[in-house]
C-alpha cells in the first residue's frame, strides 16, 4: 500500500550526500526540476550543508519556490561519523551537541526550523544504547521548541527499533535506511514501520541494487510501462510504502525520477520485484 501521509510528508526526496562543491548548484537544479524535499546532514564528511543553503537561497531569490513549500530534512551525527570539521563542541554533553548541531544547521539552511530531524545512526550497531536515549531526548526538545516538526532515525536495524519500542520511547515519524534487494528490500524494518505508521525512507535504491536494474524481470516491466528500469524501481518503492530518495546529478534523470510517481505496477509485478534478491 502507498504510505499514509502525515503532515507535510513529500512524495520524493532529493538527497545531497557526496556532492561537495556541486552541492549548491545541484540543490538549486533539483528544486527547478520539481523536487520539493531536500535531505542533508550536518556532517561535513559526506555532506556540504552550507552548500545546500546556498542552493536554497538561489531558488528563493529567483522566485522558484518559497520556504513554506519545501520539506527540509537534516541530521545529527555522532562524532565517530564526523571528520575534524565538527558542528559542535565534542567536549560538551550529547544534549549540548544536539542543540549546537541544530543551531548550525538552521544557520546553514537560513531557516527557523527544519521539517524533519534525524539521528544519523545509533551509537552502536547492535543495540539502542544510553547515548541514543540521551540524543533522542535532546532531539525531542528541539521539536518541542519548534526547531523541527518531525523526528526520525537513520541507518537502524530492526533490533534498534524494537528496543526503542520496548523502552517505551516515543517512536520516530521516519526511518531512513539504505535499501538492498538482497535483504528483501529491508522487509523486516519496513514491516515494523508499517505496523506503527512510521514512514520508511529508502535510499540507495539504485546504487545498492545495480544488479537488480539489469534483471530480466525489471527489463520486461520497464518495456511494458514504457519506462526506464530506474523508474520501475522508484514506482515499486512507492507501491510498497517507501518514501524514496534519489541523489542523481543529471537534470534529465531528475525529471525521469519524478515522472516515476505517475507509474502504476500490477500487484503481480510488485510481488515479482519484491522477490528479487539480486
Amino acid at each position: 500500500m502507498p504510505i499514509e501521509h502525515v503532515r507535510q510528508v513529500p512524495d520524493f526526496i532529493y538527497g545531497t550526500a557526496w556532492k561537495e562543491d556541486r552541492t549548491a548548484g545541484l540543490t538549486d537544479l533539483a528544486i527547478r526540476m520539481g523536487f520539493r524535499a531536500i535531505d542533508t546532514a550536518n556532517q561535513r564528511r559526506h555532506y556540504f550543508e552550507g552548500g545546500v543553503g546556498e542552493g536554497l537561497a538561489a531558488a528563493y531569490r529567483d522566485g522558484i519556490v518559497p520556504r513554506a513549500d519545501l520539506f527540509l530534512q537534516t541530521k545529527f551525527t555522532y562524532q565517530r561519523g564526523q571528520d575534524h570539521r565538527l558542528p559542535y563542541d565534542p567536549s560538551g554533553s550529547l544534549s549540548a551537541q544536539v542543540a549546537q548541531s541544530m543551531t548550525s544547521s538552521l544557520e546553514h539552511l537560513a531557516t527557523d526550523f527544519v521539517d524533519s530531524y534525524l539521528l544519523h545512526g545509533p551509537a552502536a550497531g547492535y543495540e539502542w544504547s544510553e547515548p541514543d536515549s540521551e540524543v533522542w531526548e535532546a532531539m525531542k526538545k528541539e521539536r518541542d521548541a519548534g526547531r523541527t516538526r518531525l523526528l526520525g532515525v537513520s541507518n537502524v536495524s530492526l533490533r534498534h527499533l524494537e528496543e526503542m519500542a520496548t523502552a517505551g520511547t516515543e517512536i520516530p515519524a521516519f526511518v531512513q535506511n539504505r535499501c538492498f534487494a538482497r535483504d528483501g528490500w529491508d522487509r523486516d524494518v519496513r514491516s515494523f514501520c508499517r505496523e506503527r505508521n512510521i514512514v520508511y525512507q529508502g535510499f540507495s535504491l539504485l546504487t545498492a541494487n545495480s544488479e537488480v536494474l539489469r534483471h530480466p524481470v525489471i527489463s520486461e516491466i520497464a518495456r511494458r510501462v514504457a519506462a526506464s528500469p530506474a523508474q520501475v524501481v522508484f514506482a515499486f518503492s512507492r507501491m510498497v510504502g517507501m518514501l524514496p530518495l534519489t541523489g542523481t546529478s543529471d537534470a534529465a534523470h531528475m525529471k525521469q525520477d519524478l515522472a516515476a510517481l505517475a507509474l502504476t505496477l500490477s500487484a503481480d509485478e510488485v510481488q515479482a520485484i519484491e522477490s528479487l534478491t539480486g
